[in-house]
């Protein structure tokens, strides 16, 4: 198991150096541009229906702050309320697609106690009201580690958690195989219903740290974190998108093979990306399909990073692979990427920066 870095939060962050190099000689074309300093452990970037110039950023202390231009301001703070540190934390934020008429949101966090919950509140169009906090999703965690967390709503208008295995190394309780426990999972709910339960559409997940629809093909990416060796971005068009999926954690660590067990249930989907742990890194940090148009050589390619290494990478999809990987910068410990309305990308980075990818 490895350990974590200071304030870190991704599983799995040993590495043994090695040569890897994903850069080309071509000439830079993208940079990223400072828009703010939110204080450390800045994970997310997110944006509210309806409201085009602000940026939401979710920091694992269990703030978000709002960022309009150059002003900041806290928009949730619900610290009291969660544990944090090491990969714990205040983890993903999804405005409800009708925001703008029922101010309803959701928040993703490991509780007191450690263990997961998403936490649907209300807000005054300004700041979240604590006092309207309900409770529809409760996991029991048996380690602090791979928690996951990503919330996000998907092109079926469904709100989408993902999680990690449980934690330790190596799945050592086989749950992501297992579809008796939500740990190492893909899940969604309809939140228009009144009764509706979680439904499992992906499993053999290790910890699904960031995942993404493309905001115009609807295909889903998931950045999921590996073992010891391999780090993986698995690819589902939307078309082949149907419960139930299986990424093959823990019998594959990336597409190698890691215990000599059957896979369980669900279309087994293997990834269409893997690097190897070393200089590119040991911790993939999944990203967006760049849709924006201030940088036209990103786009339609998927933009992804490493939290140990830094490295930000943009690849296109084609023939089952993720081809023409290409090494677009570097920023220090990129924990999360984001989208505002108009496609355009942001980084996270765990120090507090907010970066907006431009054109060099």
């Amino acid at each position: 198991m490895r350990r974590a870095l200071a304030l870190g939060l991704l599983a799995a962050l040993l590495a043994v150096p090695a040569a890897f190099a994903h850069a080309s000689s071509r000439r830079a074309t993208v940079q990223f541009q400072t828009v703010a300093h939110v204080g450390a452990g800045a994970l997310y970037v997110t944006v509210a229906p309806g409201e085009p110039g602000t940026i939401y950023v979710v920091r694992q202390g269990g703030q978000v702050a709002a960022v309009t231009g150059s002003k900041v301001r806290v928009f949730a703070n619900v610290a009291s309320k969660i544990s944090s540190g090491g990969e714990r934390g205040l983890l993903s934020l999804a405005f409800n697609p009708g925001y703008r008429r029922n101010h309803l949101v959701y928040l993703s966090y490991t509780d007191t106690l450690g263990d997961s919950r998403v936490v649907r509140y209300r807000t005054n169009g300004r700041t979240l009201l604590p006092r309207t906090a309900k409770t529809i999703l409760y996991v029991k965690q048996p380690f602090s580690n791979h928690n996951g967390g990503q919330l996000q709503f998907g092109p079926d208008g469904k709100l989408y958690v993902g999680y990690g295995d449980g934690g330790s190394g190596g799945d050592p309780g086989n749950r992501a195989q297992n579809t008796g426990t939500k740990l190492g999972k893909l899940l969604r709910l309809d939140v228009t219903k009144a009764k509706a339960v979680w439904q499992m559409v992906g499993l053999g997940l290790r910890n699904p740290w960031r995942f993404s629809f493309d905001r115009k093909t609807d295909d889903l990416w998931i950045g999921d974190v590996g073992q010891d060796t391999w780090e993986e971005i698995d690819y589902v068009p939307h078309a082949a998108f149907k419960p139930l999926l299986n990424f093959g954690w823990s019998v594959y660590e990336g597409d190698a093979k890691f215990k000599d067990e059957a896979v369980g249930p669900g279309t087994l989907t293997q990834p269409v990306y893997v690097y190897k742990h070393g200089s590119a890194g040991c911790s993939v940090t999944g990203g967006y399909v760049y849709r924006g148009s201030a940088v036209p050589a990103l786009a339609g390619r998927y933009v992804f990073g490493d939290f140990c290494s830094g490295a930000i990478w943009s690849g296109v999809i084609g023939g089952g692979a993720l081809t023409d990987v290409r090494q677009e910068g570097k920023v220090s410990q990129p924990a999360g990427f984001g989208e505002d309305a108009s496609g355009e990308l942001y980084i996270a980075a765990l120090d507090g920066a907010v970066y907006k990818l431009a054109q060099a």
